[in-house]
């Protein structure tokens, strides 16, 4: 069903705003606080499949009371962004991992999958119109955030058989406008983000959600996000909040947590271990307990830490702390290794090195 690649229909925004009032918002865009003019809608239902594909006024959604998503959270979402280059032409960085994630997200919400092509043409639609909202500054970007909702009316509890698909769009400003500094970790003892077989693995609102009243916990501590543990013996390294961890050793050696089936598949984590191959280290993915982290940055042996994410990129950990320790130095400059994977990324995202791994796919001119 639905092999033949869809048609949009696209219906301009009345309302949409004036260059002078877009530009004011480019000048200082912050993150997640504004919107492109327009969005991308697809409908899917059993029946027909994914079909009325358009480009419409970004606006609010009309949602029965009853539809599924508001009763059983039937909800996947991404983040991926566009760049623009030097010559005006503006890019977007692995769609394909991106898209493919959003499918295995979808099976495991029992929502229906998007083809691939289609998640980077739903892209490549928005920015036909909306093309004007990527900003030029430096470490600007469009953030795109493509979410699947289930949308039939129904209350008996089972997976939905309609669903819409979209996709809006929010100029972002540089992640750290004061130049990247590391950040402090707070670690969660009473609270897991996932556990096997769950859905930490998949991209969807409720893990979010777990995430935020431990992250409230670390804010009240000082601390910028809070650090997951293994939900089975509480010991071993998961992710952020929101963002893969990596360790770096004396050694050269670059250590992350294996993939556990109850942490996300970070494209950016992804991205990197290639990158850091490419630079000759060594890199590892296995289990990695807190105990390992606090005692070799203690001894010497793990000397920079950082995190990573579509938002911030590369984020260095300067201290992690918990509720009777602290290790680390929140004063200490950012480490040479994570700034310099961090400055490759970006400028491979940007345009300003060579994609040698073809991450990068044109969306305009």
């Amino acid at each position: 069903m639905n092999a033949a690649p869809l048609t949009y229909r696209v219906t301009r925004n009345e309302k949409a705003r004036t260059a002078a009032e877009r530009d004011a918002i480019l000048a200082n865009p912050g993150f997640g606080l504004h919107f492109t003019d327009h969005m991308v809608e697809i409908t899917w239902d059993k029946a027909q499949g994914w079909h009325d594909a358009q480009v419409r006024a970004y606006g609010p959604l009309s949602l029965d009371p009853a539809a599924s998503v508001l009763h059983y959270g039937q909800e996947i979402f991404e983040g991926i962004k566009a760049y623009r280059h030097a010559d005006g032409s503006i890019w977007t960085f692995r769609p394909d991992a991106n898209g493919a994630r959003l499918q295995r997200s979808a099976a495991r919400l029992a929502l229906p999958q998007l083809p691939v092509n289609e998640f980077v043409e739903s892209l490549r639609q928005l920015v036909a119109i909306d093309g004007d909202w990527v900003p030029s500054a430096p470490e600007t970007s469009l953030y795109f955030r493509p979410f699947m909702i289930a949308t039939e009316a129904f209350l008996g509890v089972r997976a939905a058989q309609k669903a819409g698909y979209y996709v809006i769009a929010s100029p972002a400003g540089a992640y750290f406008a004061k130049g990247v500094a590391p950040v402090s970790i707070w670690l969660s003892e009473d609270y897991a983000r996932a556990a096997k077989g769950g859905t930490g693995a998949a991209k969807c609102g409720g893990n979010y959600a777990a995430s935020l009243l431990p992250q409230q916990e670390a804010q009240a501590q000082g601390c910028s996000q809070v650090l997951f543990l293994d939900p089975v013996e509480g010991k071993y390294l998961e992710e952020l909040g929101g963002m893969n961890v990596f360790l770096v050793y004396k050694d050269g050696r670059i250590v992350t947590p294996e993939l556990s089936g109850s942490i996300l598949e970070g494209i950016t984590r992804d991205s990197i271990l290639q990158i850091a191959r490419d630079r000759g280290h060594a890199v590892e993915e296995r289990k990695v307990s807190i105990d390992e982290w606090k005692q070799g940055v203690t001894s010497g042996d793990i000397v920079e830490v950082f995190a990573c994410g579509t938002a911030a990129v590369i984020t260095p950990i300067g201290q992690l702390k918990g509720k009777d320790f602290a290790v680390g130095d929140l004063t200490a400059p950012a480490g040479e290794v994570t700034m310099g994977i961090r400055k490759e990324l970006t400028d491979i995202q940007y345009g300003r090195l060579p994609d040698r791994h073809g991450w990068l796919v044109k969306l305009r001119d």
